[in-house]
């Protein structure tokens, strides 16, 4: 009979932050895999418990897969948590998961603490459209290719940051990417927690040269474009309101100072017929 993986979410900074469920899991589960031993046993203590633990994390994944696999199969009840916050969540385990679902065994996920999800929920941004997308790009052909990927999405964009290159993060956004307002969330749940809010030229001097803490960045939807700078929206609203197609591309035209000939070939485009 296969056994039973818990994927536990613990504390992102306050040690209170975990839920009586959690606590009970990693209590009672037969062995805890753990990113950081260390970071885990210090919160079970902090709560008065122990529990037996074993390292799970980015640089032994792959080894220690097929021995966790085994305890599972073997009928063992595995919890796994992360040093903080939510596990997979660019936190060791995807891999994990992925092997116990193809293998049908039984997973448990126990909500609770998550950085991003809290930096989020506190930044005032819109959070009905969101993408969260890992650790910002750390190299300039990253962040061009990003750029051009996300600069039209209509979302808001969450990223993970590191506090050292915050600073130069923010330079680069306010030189080319300042048409969203900026949110960093620094330090969650802890005592200096702190929140930026602002555009990029803004938030980069409220930091000033702060280089620590844990950091979420996060950047809000762009603002409306009229429809006039807007050709796709503005073709598609006329010929949902039913034009023909050539009373679109002399409107078209006019509206946005596209020839006719380019008006015409996105209007066709736009009906399937390019």
């Amino acid at each position: 009979m296969s056994g039973r993986l818990s994927v536990v979410a613990v504390p992102i900074g306050n040690a209170e932050d975990i839920t009586l469920r959690a606590l009970r899991i990693l209590r009672e589960a037969d062995a805890v895999a753990c990113e950081d031993t260390r970071t885990t046993a210090a919160l079970l203590a902090h709560h008065g418990q122990t529990a037996r633990l074993f390292s799970f994390h980015d640089h032994n994944e792959g080894d220690r897969l097929p021995e966790v696999l085994a305890r599972l199969a073997s009928g063992q009840h595995l919890a796994l948590c992360s040093e903080a916050g939510t596990p997979l969540v660019n936190d060791p385990g995807f891999r994990l998961v992925r092997a116990c679902v193809a293998a049908g065994i039984q997973i448990d996920v126990l909500p609770g603490a998550s950085a991003p999800l809290a930096a989020l929920v506190g930044s005032g941004l819109p959070v009905d459209r969101v993408l969260y997308a890992g650790f910002f790009p750390r190299d300039s052909g990253g962040r061009a290719a990003l750029h051009d990927e996300l600069r039209g999405l209509r979302a808001t964009l969450v990223f993970l940051e590191s506090p050292v290159r915050l600073p130069a993060t923010l330079d680069w956004l306010t030189d080319t990417w300042n048409d969203r307002p900026v949110c960093v969330a620094r330090n969650l749940t802890r005592i200096h927690e702190q929140w930026l809010r602002g555009s990029a030229a803004e938030v980069r001097i409220a930091l000033g040269e702060e280089t620590r803490g844990e950091v979420v960045l996060l950047l809000g939807p762009p603002p409306e474009r009229p429809l006039a700078d807007d050709p796709d929206a503005l073709a598609r609203r006329m010929l949902a309101q039913g034009m023909d197609a050539r009373a679109v591309r002399d409107a078209l035209a006019e509206a946005t100072g596209l020839s006719k000939r380019d008006a015409y070939r996105k209007v066709l485009e736009l009906l399937g017929k390019g």
